[in-house]
């Protein structure tokens, strides 16, 4: 079971800090505990534990290496106990108890307990990494737990054909995933959404002319039976676009808007259209709308500056320039500097 370490930042100094006058066995087990020497930090919480002095903390951090070293059973009673600590230095050992009895917890496979105490936690700090990656792995665990579930007791299901589907696109074997999109369909014809994520996976995996016709019949399914549907009436539109059909496509757009006022997608595709058009005065205010909505838009951003110059704003259009270069620009610190060596483009507006 891996090691739930301490924070030096958040915890080692803080508790090391208020033991140093009481007990040196505690601040050394502390030390070799956060350079992950569980031997001599165990070793040290023993002997704290056993010369006594009424410092309770000492069993608490023994059944914390009892805990970061796979024995649950024993540190568990501990863990509770010391997780309900919310005071002063006893804070940040409640937190590491309670992130421990958590990692005991999804070990025994009772999720809905470690839940509960991931929660409490995040309540009190929403942006406590250690908290969010144990959530992480939390969810991930049922994720795993409920499609067991689902190819074990529902393996005719065309829902097992759809979650399939699913993580085959993930994986990017698009042809693959719109096969068992098609057997999910053929098992259940009237589910929402099948349609359109067939029609999703044919986009994916080609935009050749007969393709892009096939996907257009799949949303027009879809939108058979959910007409209210604004993103399967945006993607048609899309598609309607590409195939050289703008007329249509301004009038899915325009559909797809009053389904759905603030989405930007299609806002910034009905006003790149109308530049097109050469519309700009009716495309402005569309994109306006856009980025007030998703000011960190580059397409949105873009298009505006477009339809500002075609329209004699020059001085708008630089404005846009502007924000564009503010929005190109590389976001520092240590998630970029990672995104760099993957070779990927940091986020924009970040």
């Amino acid at each position: 079971m891996p090691a739930i370490k301490l924070s030096a930042t958040y915890a080692v100094f803080a508790l090391a800090a208020s033991l140093a006058a009481q007990s040196n066995l505690l601040v050394e087990g502390l030390e070799a505990y956060n350079k992950g020497d569980y031997v001599t930090a165990e070793r040290s919480f023993r002997k704290a534990v056993a010369q006594g002095g009424g410092d309770a903390r000492a069993a608490s951090l023994l059944a914390l290496v009892q805990a970061s070293t796979g024995r649950c059973a024993d540190a568990e009673p501990l863990l509770a106990k010391a997780a309900g600590s919310n005071a002063g230095n006893d804070a940040a050992l409640g937190r590491l108890a309670a992130l421990a009895l958590a990692r005991c917890r999804l070990a025994a496979g009772r999720l809905d307990e470690a839940a509960g105490i991931l929660d409490r936690l995040r309540a009190k700090d929403p942006a406590d990494a250690d908290v969010l990656y144990e959530t992480a792995r939390l969810q991930m665990r049922a994720w795993n737990e409920t499609i067991r579930q689902l190819y074990e007791k529902a393996p005719s299901s065309f829902r097992v054909n759809q979650l399939s589907a699913e993580i085959l696109e993930t994986q990017g074997q698009y042809a693959e995933a719109a096969e068992e999109y098609r057997k999910a369909i053929a098992k259940n014809p009237r589910a929402l959404n099948l349609h359109f994520q067939l029609a999703r996976a044919l986009l994916n995996s080609s935009h050749a002319a007969e393709t892009l016709d096939r996907a257009l019949q799949e949303i027009e399914a879809e939108l058979a039976m959910n007409p209210s549907d604004a993103v399967a009436t945006y993607q048609a539109a899309r598609i309607l676009q590409v195939r050289q059909h703008p007329a249509e496509a301004d009038a899915r757009y325009e559909q797809a808007l009053k389904l759905r006022p603030d989405f930007v997608e299609a806002l910034c595709a009905l006003g790149t259209l109308r530049n097109e058009e050469r519309r700009s005065a009716e495309a402005i205010p569309l994109l306006e709308k856009a980025v007030q909505l998703a000011p960190a838009s580059e397409a949105g951003h873009y298009a505006l500056m477009i339809a500002y110059r075609n329209s004699g704003r020059m001085d708008d259009a630089r404005r846009e320039k502007a924000r564009l270069d503010e929005l190109h620009k590389t976001p520092e610190g240590e998630f970029s500097d990672f995104l760099k060596k993957l070779g990927e483009k940091p986020p924009a507006g970040k």
